[in-house]
Order: structure tokens, then C-alpha cells, then sequence
């Protein structure tokens, strides 16, 4: 934390509300909304907590206590004395001096003394969705009264404003995760489809080479023989399969292995269950922003099913390059293609109206270029960060 002064007015108040409808992840969001609300009110601690269904919090976020301070202090609060009442009763909470409130109920000893209090609760409609607390008001040049400054009925007043703003980041935050999920899930789904179709086949051959081999053993032993190989060769093949569904059926570790290695991995994958030759090349791409490359990856998944499942080819080219400050995603298959002039009839079909969605909504461009029997490329251009 600086020394510089608390930015004030209209400015101040932008400068938040844009800082949390610039995270999409609920961690990121609320400690966004903390950070935001203990510089803009100038206190020198913040914290946001949201509840549990079974008195405690789901997460609890603070700002202006250091992470030893944090670890020292202990487990998170439970809803009880003034925080259960901001909770339960919904309204706002300013004293001037928290200690002082009969409702207090003393803290553990590695926590940070406090005095004067703003506590605020998060709606979303009729339900309490979190609760803004701020503790500390930093005095302005000069000496400090006895007794501090403490917060303002202004305070109070601003302090709902952000929080009014904190729930719809909050809300909007929520339904991405769920999106994400369901989108998840989705392909889980898919991938669950494809896996019972391909090892089934094998354990199917499986099973009828078992029972030719046993019914030439006795009377033909080398063709017998030459059976079981077989079995063998088929079982191995089996066992790639699932080993190819278990690789991909794990979450794409986008912040762990970023976007190429991400793609190249899944695209290994992709090569080793079908038929067709999955290649991927990658030249120059810097990081792009979280939900771009979260909209990258699934485009790609999208377009390589699109490919794999309908198009009929034998060869499937992806490659990710820089474009400007983003990058340019191409997939491109050598199959039967179909003419763009019907492209609204089979969008539906081939997950093109997702894709589009996918890319309009992180400032990207989807082009589609496709002609029977001349293939299909798919192009994405997202404009980086």
C-alpha cells in the first residue's frame, strides 16, 4: 500500500467498476471489489465475505493484512455477532467503534486491532450474496482526533453504490464459472460418446477373434496362434484408446500449461484415436487474456470434432500464430466440405452459432471458408491484451 492520497469523485468511482467488470473468474472479482473499496473509502483494512449455507463463509477475502497476518489469525469467522446481523438483516453497519458494539464478540490474537466500522451487504434481489466490510478510516493531512476520524454518512453512500455494481460483477462472474462448467461437462459428455463407440468396436473384434481362436486351437494350432496375436494387437489398441480418453477427459490446464501446449497436447490426443492425421503448428503467440485463450481452446475442440466426426477427412491442419497483439487460429480439413451460402441452414448443425458466440464475445472475428468437396478452414483472430 502507497502513501499517496485516496483517489476521490467520479473518476475514483469509474476506475472501480471498470476494475471488477474486468475479471470474469469469482476469486479475481472479489478481491477486486475489496481492493477497490478499501482505497476508494481510504481504509486501512477491507474484507469480503461470502456465505456458506451452513453459518460459516465460502470464501472470505481481505485486503490490507498481509498473508503471515492471515495464516496467524487462524480458520475463517463464522456469521455471528454484527457480521450475522449485516447478513440476516441486510442493512448497513457504521460504528465508531466496533469494540464498543454489545454485539462484539472479540477476535483471535494475531488480528489486527480495529476500531471505527462501515459494513455493507452484497444483494442480488431479495438474497444476501456477500458482505463488504471496511475498518479504519485513514485521517486526511493534519492531526488525528482522539477519538479517529471514522466513516461518513458519504462513505456509507459510496460504499453502496460499489456494492450495488459488486453484485452484478459478482452475479456476472458466478454464471461465467457455471457457463464453464456446463461447457465442461458438455464435452465430457462428448468425449464419454466417443470413447464408447471406439474401445467398443475393439473389445467387439476382441471378442470374436477370442472365440475363433478357441475354436481352432484343437484343429488348426498355428491359425490359432495367429488369432491370439491378434488379440493382443487389438487388446493394445483398446488400451490406447482409453489411455486417449483419460488424457483428454482431464480439464484443459490452461493456467498451468498456457494455450499452445494446451492445444498441441489435445491435438497428440486427437492424432493417436483417429484415423485421420491431426497436425499443429504454433509460431510467435504470446499469452492472451484468460477468457481469450479459454475461447481459443474451445473453438479449436469445436472445429477438430467438426472435422473428425462430419467432414470425412483424412488429414486435419490446426495452427495457432501471432496476429498484431492476439493471435490468428486456423483449422483446416481436406473433407467434404459444404457450400457457405447454406452456412446459416448447417451452422446449427456444425457448432458454428457457439463459435461465433465463443468469439464475438471476447472481441474476436470467425470466418468460415468452405466449398463441396474442397474442405473446410476455420479462422479465429482474437485481439490479444
Amino acid at each position: 500500500m502507497t502513501d499517496r492520497p485516496p483517489r476521490s469523485g467520479l473518476a475514483a468511482v469509474s476506475t472501480a467498476l471498470l476494475a471488477m467488470s474486468r475479471h470474469l473468474e469469482v476469486r479475481d472479482v472479489l478481491k477486486t471489489i475489496v481492493a477497490s473499496a478499501r482505497e476508494l473509502l481510504d481504509a486501512e483494512y477491507a474484507a469480503l465475505g461470502v456465505p456458506d449455507d451452513h453459518g460459516g463463509f465460502a470464501q472470505f477475502v481481505v485486503d490490507g493484512v498481509s498473508d503471515e497476518q492471515w495464516k496467524a489469525i487462524g480458520p475463517l469467522p463464522r456469521q455471528h455477532g454484527i457480521l450475522a446481523s449485516m447478513l440476516h438483516e441486510a442493512k448497513a453497519e457504521r460504528l465508531a467503534d466496533v469494540r464498543k458494539d454489545p454485539r462484539f464478540e472479540g477476535w483471535p490474537s494475531a488480528h489486527p486491532d480495529m476500531s471505527d466500522f462501515l459494513g455493507l451487504p452484497i444483494r442480488d434481489g431479495d438474497e444476501t450474496i456477500g458482505a463488504l466490510f471496511l475498518a479504519n478510516k485513514r485521517c486526511p493531512q493534519g492531526p488525528a482526533p482522539a477519538d479517529g476520524c471514522g466513516f461518513t454518512e458519504d462513505d456509507e453512500e459510496l460504499l453502496g453504490i460499489l456494492a450495488q455494481h459488486a453484485a452484478i460483477a459478482l452475479t456476472n462472474a458466478r454464471l461465467y464459472e457455471r457457463s464453464r462448467e456446463l461447457t465442461i461437462a458438455e464435452e465430457r459428455s462428448r468425449l464419454a460418446h466417443e470413447l464408447h463407440d471406439a474401445v467398443s468396436q475393439k473389445l467387439f473384434s476382441l471378442r470374436l477373434t477370442a472365440q475363433a481362436a478357441a475354436t481352432l486351437v484343437d484343429r488348426d494350432p498355428a491359425r490359432a496362434k495367429g488369432e491370439l496375436q491378434q488379440i493382443a494387437v487389438l487388446a493394445a489398441e483398446a488400451a490406447d484408446e482409453l489411455r486417449a480418453a483419460v488424457v483428454e477427459l482431464r480439464p484443459a490446464a490452461l493456467d498451468e500449461d498456457g494455450l499452445v501446449h494446451t492445444l498441441r497436447t489435445q491435438i497428440q490426443v486427437l492424432d493417436r484415436a483417429h484415423a485421420a492425421r491431426v497436425t499443429f503448428d504454433s509460431s510467435g503467440v504470446r499469452a492472451l487474456p484468460a477468457a481469450q485463450e479459454e475461447a481459443v481452446l474451445r473453438v479449436a475442440q469445436e472445429a477438430l470434432h467438426n472435422a473428425l466426426r462430419h467432414s470425412e477427412a483424412d488429414r486435419v491442419a490446426v495452427s495457432l500464430v501471432r496476429r498484431g497483439q492476439g493471435a490468428l487460429l486456423s483449422v483446416t480439413d481436406n473433407g467434404k466440405g459444404f457450400e457457405p451460402r447454406s452456412v446459416r441452414r448447417a451452422g446449427r448443425h456444425l457448432g458454428l452459432v457457439s463459435m461465433r458466440d465463443r468469439s464475438s464475445g471476447v472481441g474476436g472475428k470467425l470466418t468460415v471458408h468452405s466449398a463441396p468437396g474442397k474442405g473446410t478452414t476455420i479462422e479465429m483472430e482474437v485481439p490479444g491484451g
